[in-house]
């Protein structure tokens, strides 16, 4: 597709959607960064340490929000001058879904590709959706979980007692 046609499409869209794109863009960039630093240091930022997010619980707006982002993340990965693959799409995903509020877990695996060298993946699930790197997730061992829940337990409400809270 010639560059005009791509820049005509992209103008089609509503002002919306270009938005997301552009923060997809951007936390892919973020994603690319993160990948520099030693993973003990940025690891944290990833979530909660072996702990998965519920499979339901979604509306259906949230689900749609889901696969927008999804798309947007996947539709930016290919026009990026850096290398955006499964890590830092996944980031990038998640990021996104962590400022909407919405619950999602990253997963690390590794196994063998067909030449037996040794491989890894990174893929983000968001409830029974799987957001980023699909592709071929059920090839590898899992072996490392990162879980992002964004309910009332990370929002620190503090109340003195129950009481307060009921009247």
């Amino acid at each position: 597709m010639s560059l005009y046609r791509k820049a005509r499409r992209f103008m089609s869209y509503p002002v919306s959607m270009k938005l997301m794109l552009a923060e997809a863009y951007v936390y892919l960039a973020w994603g690319r960064v993160f990948k520099l630093f030693p993973f003990q240091k940025v690891s944290p930022s990833l979530g909660e340490p072996m702990k998965e997010t519920p499979y339901v619980g979604y509306t259906e707006q949230e689900l749609l929000l889901v696969r927008q982002i999804s798309r947007a993340v996947h539709t930016m990965s290919r026009v990026t001058w850096w290398e955006s693959q499964c890590l830092v799409k996944a980031v990038a995903a998640m990021k996104m879904l962590e400022r909407r509020g919405i619950p999602s877990t990253l997963y690390l695996g590794s196994g063998r590709d067909d030449k037996g060298m040794m491989v890894a993946h990174a893929w983000l699930r968001c409830g029974s959706y799987i957001v980023t790197g699909r592709e071929g997730h059920e090839r590898y061992a899992v072996v490392g979980i990162f879980g992002k829940d964004m309910g009332a337990g990370d929002l620190n409400f503090k109340r003195s007692s129950d009481k307060e809270f009921l009247h």
